[in-house]
């Protein structure tokens, strides 16, 4: 109100009625806004598997850099980087593949051997 002049009952009745209503409606549709929220993904982080390579198949410490690389997605997911995450798991698990399968060659090739030599000495007549 200004100085000394008081608003009339119109106007005060006016001035409730908009701040109940909350303001004059418009006769247009009101717009949608769409937000999509990400779910967390699930990332696997291979890290036991990893730990496991790492104290049972380790040819080449593959086991060993593999366990890294896992540590390093289980990190990333920690810090919200799907992407990096993802990354890191892939690395892991390759590294993982080729550490199970250069170690089960490994153990193979060493029975091979072993198996070859006990022949060969009983053929010859060593043991």
């Amino acid at each position: 109100a200004r100085a000394g002049v008081y608003p009339s009952n119109d106007v005060l009745k006016e001035e409730h009625e908009v701040s109940v209503l909350g303001g004059p409606q418009n006769s247009m549709a009101a717009g949608t806004t769409v937000i999509n929220i990400q779910t967390d993904t699930v990332v696997p982080d291979h890290i036991v598997w990893s730990l496991f390579n790492t104290l049972f198949f380790n040819p080449c410490c593959l086991g060993f850099v593999a366990f890294a690389f896992s540590v390093k997605s289980r990190d990333r997911k920690m810090v919200g980087d799907v992407i990096g995450a993802q990354s890191y798991a892939s690395t892991a698990k390759c590294l993982n593949i080729w550490a199970v399968v250069l170690g089960l060659l490994v153990i193979l090739g060493i029975i091979i051997a072993v198996v070859v030599f006990y022949a060969t000495a009983l053929n010859r007549g060593y043991v």
